[in-house]
């Protein structure tokens, strides 16, 4: 099976595209590699691979590409909501305008599955768990821009969609302003953090299950299909101070308070359910914990913020 994936030398696809690699795909990746990033140099050696350098918004040569392809991993993105504030009109278009071509120029048969944002609900009510079946309510330009792209897809046939939760763990194109890195950083490296509305919940999910999410997708596509599916850890619908919390129990002297002023700019607050995916056979395998004490070996090895995606 020959797959295509935008954006396959990002965050999830510097972890996904090894994954699929070692199953048994050709793989063909397209990306401009914005952050100078090196993360797929060690696939290079595999004959499966192709890596094409260019824009996912390139008409022609998705059209190029497309027609060769059995699925299609549209992982192209701004990520976050910081960016996309910064960044509206490149937002748009690559967030949607980009995935939207795909759909426009896939052809009959061919699979998308699309990696989108439990975000998207915004804020949810207290003690409440989101399901697929509740309406989306996003509160930033990166959870609208989701949302409407989802809602196109989904319209269509041959279409998986993955709500993804927050997602944490070590990557080669490593980010530092997702919530579990950025704390667990500054754990390591400055002993504190300051919270802006630490009772803020949201759930979480490991980079290598994100994978797993998509391998699952693929050997069980056509049962799967025309759906959209929460994707996180049922057991880490965390405050920010639980959260913290957590990191706390391996790393004692660190120290978190709430900030008596001032405001987080990210209103999400929700608490998720992934009982969906979970009776199709998929179970995350890498737990918070496991996670945090990975990201304090990661940053033994990078030393400075250079990280993050502003």
């Amino acid at each position: 099976m020959k797959i295509l994936v935008t954006g396959g030398a990002g965050y999830l696809g510097s972890v996904i595209v090894p994954e699929l690699l070692n199953n048994g795909y050709k793989v063909t990746v397209i990306d401009n590699f914005m952050y100078n990033q090196a993360s797929l140099l060690d696939c290079c050696y595999r004959e499966q691979l192709n890596i094409v350098r260019g824009d996912a918004r390139d008409k022609s040569l998705l059209s190029q590409h497309l027609k060769q392809a059995d699925v299609i991993l549209p992982l192209a993105c701004l990520t976050g909501a910081p960016l996309c504030d910064k960044l509206p009109f490149e937002a748009r278009t690559i967030v949607y305008d980009a995935v939207k071509l795909v759909l426009e120029l896939r052809g009959k048969g061919q699979s998308i599955i699309f990696p989108t944002t439990n975000s998207g609900y915004g804020v949810g009510q207290e003690g409440i768990y989101c399901t697929e079946e509740t309406p989306l309510n996003p509160v930033s330009l990166y959870g609208k821009l989701k949302a409407e792209i989802e809602e196109d897809l989904l319209s269509e046939s041959n279409v998986i969609t993955l709500r993804l939760a927050t997602v944490f763990g070590i990557s080669p194109r490593m980010r530092l302003d997702l919530l579990v890195n950025d704390f667990t950083y500054r754990a390591v490296y400055d002993g504190f953090v300051v919270l802006y509305q630490a009772h803020f919940m949201r759930n979480y999910i490991h980079i290598r299950d994100v994978a797993r999410a998509f391998l699952h997708c693929l050997d069980n596509f056509n049962r799967l299909k025309d759906q959209p599916y929460n994707v996180g850890l049922s057991d880490a619908n965390l405050s920010k101070w639980q959260l913290c919390e957590q990191i706390q129990k391996q790393l004692p002297l660190f120290h978190f308070v709430e900030a008596e002023v001032g405001e987080d700019p990210d209103k999400r607050n929700y608490i998720v359910s992934n009982e969906k995916i979970e009776t199709t056979g998929f179970k995350p395998a890498c737990s918070l914990g496991d996670g945090i004490a990975e990201l304090i070996k990661g940053y033994q090895i990078i030393t400075r913020n250079q990280y993050a995606n502003v």
